[in-house]
């Protein structure tokens, strides 16, 4: 588990909503009090499992909505979602209207219940309603008047609310809900406009690709929704999200997996590994080594190294479904094996990170994470490369990737080992982008996750 999230934080946003979290109102969704009842407090459950216990929020909504009708599903994943995505702008605008610190279940039910007025539609009198309801539920009835006055406080205020200071790291911060460590950092490296753009992109699409020999045109055909072609990859497909990808027959028969842009052009910046020997060091839940697969026609001889043994299962189960080929090794990436001296011809390595390029879609993780963690992660990355680099033969390819937007861990952390190992070098990565050897993508720019990728060529 996690660190807990922030309690009563003074930090929001107002967003673009994606298709899967749009504005619903309860009346729209269904109409009974009892379902809705039953609905709101499995959310709060789910959204104090997240912001009090830790949880990750795509298992417990996932947990969540399988233990629903389709409809009051869709209700409660998009309370704890939308919740989750305007989080510190919600407990901004809390701290002016509560004094004092409430309990985890009071906390939730006002978030759930401020998120509806001014995030969800939902009409004034059942959000508030509903709020008063489920104090109740939960056996705080004698603050459900409590709950009442700040509710309606709140909404009879909508014209008036707190404004947001006037420091535009602060600013940024509470607008877009994202802890201020972060928005100081990337104000610092992109500045303030660049910043909001980057802060104010919803989350991306689902991205699919097809698994050899299947193709992206019969994938298209046969998919049940739209889907466009991704600009900087073409074997992979945006999709709207709200389709349920892994009951399709052709997911379930290997024909195509869910991948993102990001990590696909990791794979792709080894260039042609046809016939080769490449160890992914990083490699669960196993969709870069299915890719590698894919791109060689199932030519390659693939190494997979996977520290932990839950995560090794899900290693194993995807390449078992994708019909891939693999030496799968339960192995720390971060210690040197001898045995493994100069063998690969391409060595991968998607190192574990922040996770920073993928908040959009994973609302909890800029919670989760701090400034220390920062500084941890670039210990074990380091270690990573130093044991990974050792594995490369002589004329062989490094590629580093990460799907963060973090300098430490990137452009920092290459620097820092090019100065000390000489025998490596950037080296042009062969992707339809502009670098130097290593890149950052970014989501309001490159229309992908997060994203860096450094190339390098070990020459003796």
């Amino acid at each position: 588990m996690r660190g807990r999230l922030v309690g009563n934080c003074r930090t929001p946003s107002h967003r673009r909503q994606t298709p899967e979290r749009q504005r619903l109102s309860l009346g729209q969704i269904f109409g009974r009090k009892g379902a809705r009842l039953n609905t709101r407090r499995q959310a709060l459950d789910a959204l104090c499992d997240i912001t009090d216990r830790g949880a990750y929020a795509n298992l417990r909504v996932k947990q969540l909505t399988s233990s629903l009708p389709e409809r009051e599903a869709k209700l409660a994943a998009a309370l704890v979602y939308h919740t989750l995505d305007h989080l510190l702008t919600i407990d901004y605008y809390l701290a002016h209207f509560v004094k004092g610190a409430q309990k985890p279940a009071i906390r939730g039910i006002l978030r759930l219940g401020v998120c509806e007025l001014l995030f969800l539609s939902t009409p004034a009198h059942a959000a508030v309603s509903e709020s008063v309801g489920l104090t109740k539920e939960v056996g705080k009835a004698g603050l459900s008047g409590f709950v009442n006055a700040v509710l309606r406080n709140i909404d009879r205020s909508r014209a008036s609310l707190p404004p947001f200071p006037s420091d535009p790291v602060e600013r940024l911060s509470i607008q877009y809900s994202y802890p201020i460590w972060i928005v100081r950092e990337w104000v610092s490296r992109f500045g303030e406009a660049q910043t909001e753009a980057l802060l104010s992109r919803p989350a991306s699409s689902i991205q699919v690709r097809a698994q050899h020999p299947f193709t992206r045109e019969a994938l298209q055909k046969a998919l049940p929704v739209a889907s466009t072609i991704n600009h900087l990859d073409e074997n992979s497909l945006s999709l709207e999200r709200g389709f349920d990808i892994a009951a399709h027959p052709l997911f379930l028969e290997g024909k195509f997996t869910v991948m993102g842009e990001g990590a696909m052009l990791a794979c792709r910046a080894l260039g042609d590994m046809t016939g080769k020997r490449v160890v992914d060091a990083c490699s669960a839940p196993g969709g870069k080594s299915a890719y590698l697969a894919s791109l060689t026609r199932n030519e390659i001889h693939l190494t997979c190294f996977e520290l932990h043994a839950h995560r090794k299962e899900l290693l194993d189960k995807t390449l078992a479904r994708l019909h891939v080929v693999a030496e799968m090794l339960e192995k720390n990436a971060a210690v040197f094996d001898p045995a493994f001296e100069v063998m690969f011809d391409g060595v991968l390595i998607d190192a574990p990170c922040s996770g920073l390029g993928l908040l959009g879609d994973k609302p909890d993780i800029r919670y989760s994470k701090t400034d220390a963690d920062i500084t941890a992660l670039v210990e074990i990355q380091k270690n990573i490369l130093e044991a990974c680099a050792r594995y490369v033969k002589p004329g062989g390819v490094l590629v580093y990737a990460t799907c963060t937007i973090s300098h430490r861990e990137n452009e920092a952390q290459i620097d820092a080992f090019l100065d000390a190992h000489q025998a490596f070098s950037l080296e042009v990565i062969p992707l339809p982008l502009a670098n130097d050897g290593q890149i950052q993508l970014l989501p309001h720019v490159h229309h992908t996750d997060g994203f860096f990728i450094a190339r390098m060529r070990r020459c003796i």
